[in-house]
């Protein structure tokens, strides 16, 4: 990924550094390594596949971070609280671009496909997110966001570490682990979601609620509103007064102390157990137990 600006400008090698060394779980090249490495793939292009995964992840937090207004995430200043919105743009671009060009140095133009269709997925996800699910109190449109901003890319990179294996030609083992994937980054995304209420706002990087703050409504939120759809705040949500923020202040407070929490971690745990359920395809491995352990880490990871 550091090669990648070997011959830009100073500041942006600087601004790579930056966002590199800024921590992060790092779990979707993780991914595409263990999956890699049970399916007997190359060495240097899963090395190639993993950077190009993470650097396009990085660029869409680039984004998001801007569009958001977002100060910190993990603790630490974003890109766009340190540089100007014309360079926190041009950065993210930039961004988007070496990891394509990572992605074409794995050497097979179904994945440039994959990574383009991705691309495409998450950006249509932001956009719909911004013009339409603003107080919206509906499960398909949260499972539709959720793919689009996180499940789609764990999916994508699963699948292809697949695809470039030794049984990159097997239809059910690229599908198990596309399958495993999109299990993955939902359970991902709910955990998130629940973090979003009962989360240190410091490790977190952003004020508990800050979804619903935003008129976001996520499946904790989901499941209190089932639960009590006669709630004079939940009942305001859905009228689109999201935006008076001592009332939403409340309705977060309800949200924490009550069975929706569980509820939605319960839920996640379901599609844990899915992804888990796929790798029965592949035989027992030192891989094969590294990506159950990290699909059980998902539910169980604080930050």
């Amino acid at each position: 990924m550091r090669a990648q600006c070997t011959a830009c400008h100073p500041d942006l090698r600087h601004a790579l550094e930056y966002l590199i060394s800024s921590g992060g779980k790092r779990i979707r090249p993780t991914v595409v390594l263990l999956i890699g490495n049970m399916l007997g793939a190359q060495p240097e292009r899963l090395l190639n596949l993993g950077a190009a995964v993470e650097m396009l992840h990085t660029a869409t937090l680039v984004h998001d971070d801007l569009i958001d207004g977002a100060l910190f995430r993990r603790g630490v200043q974003t890109l766009n609280a340190r540089w100007s919105p014309a360079a926190t743009v041009l950065t993210g671009d930039f961004l988007f671009a070496r990891a394509a060009n990572l992605a074409a140095e794995v050497g097979h133009l179904a994945i440039m496909q994959l990574f383009a269709q991705t691309l495409a997925i998450i950006v249509n996800g932001e956009l719909t997110q911004l013009f339409s699910a603003r107080g919206l109190i509906s499960r398909d449109n949260y499972y539709q966001r959720i793919y689009a901003k996180t499940a789609s890319l764990f999916e994508m990179s699963a699948q292809a570490a697949a695809m470039i294996s030794a049984s990159g030609d097997d239809s059910k083992v690229v599908e198990a682990c596309s399958r495993f994937g999109y299990e993955l980054g939902i359970a991902f995304q709910i955990v998130d979601d629940v973090l979003d209420f009962v989360g240190d706002p410091t490790s977190v990087g952003k004020p508990l609620g800050s979804d619903l703050l935003q008129g976001l409504v996520t499946l904790p939120a989901l499941y209190f509103a089932e639960a009590n759809p006669n709630h004079p705040d939940v009942r305001l949500l859905a009228a689109g007064g999201w935006g008076d923020q001592e009332r939403m202040q409340r309705l977060i407070q309800a949200i924490r102390t009550s069975e929706s929490i569980p509820k939605t971690l319960r839920e996640a745990e379901d599609h844990v157990e899915q992804a888990i359920d796929q790798l029965q395809l592949f035989a027992d491995s030192e891989s094969r137990r590294a990506l159950e352990s990290l699909a059980r880490y998902v539910v169980d990871r604080r930050i």
